[in-house]
């Protein structure tokens, strides 16, 4: 009974710490507990949370809302390459390419890198902008991804609380 216990205690923080879909199975735990930060500091609120589409064509919200102020430092999350600094539809864009395959987006952020710069984690990289459209206060979107596969952010910092409830034996 122990030993069945115990695999299920496992399986439950394996779960819950990245092996579902849309998780981000694959990093090195390095890479996805030691190596990235929050975006904004000091940690910020929530506001709206990752809702992935069931197809991608579909609508939902890839990425996180974080709470932050006018003209606040946005930094990177981990150590990478900036692969675009610039504009996209008319919003203020970054986005950083990670070990790992994962790729790290923040908006609306007006740069202070360019494409083909190295950052290190928590390196400014630029100053978030008002306007995002799904916040009614200045907040920064956050957005990973791993090739075309959209992922939550929040997993990159382990704000996701693990939960084990108790076994009942029968």
């Amino acid at each position: 009974m122990k030993a069945l216990a115990a695999a299920l205690v496992a399986a439950l923080i394996s779960a819950a710490g990245g092996l579902a879909e849309g998780s981000l199975a694959g990093a090195s735990p390095q890479t996805a507990s030691q190596a990235f930060h929050w975006p904004l500091s000091p940690r910020p609120t929530v506001v709206t949370v990752f809702d992935p589409p069931e197809h991608d064509w579909l609508p939902g919200h890839r990425g996180v809302d974080l709470a932050g102020s006018s003209s606040q430092a946005v930094r990177a999350a981990g150590p990478g390459t900036v692969v675009f600094a610039g504009r996209v539809a008319g919003k203020p864009v970054v986005s950083i390419d990670h070990p790992g395959g994962l790729r790290t987006t923040y908006e609306p952020v007006t740069a202070s890198v360019h494409a083909g710069m190295r950052v290190r984690a928590s390196e400014v990289v630029g100053t978030l902008e008002p306007g995002h459209p799904s916040c009614t206060d200045t907040c920064l979107h956050w957005g990973v991804r791993r090739g075309r596969e959209y992922l939550d952010p929040l997993a990159l910092v382990h704000f996701t609380p693990i939960r084990l409830k108790p076994l009942h034996a029968k």
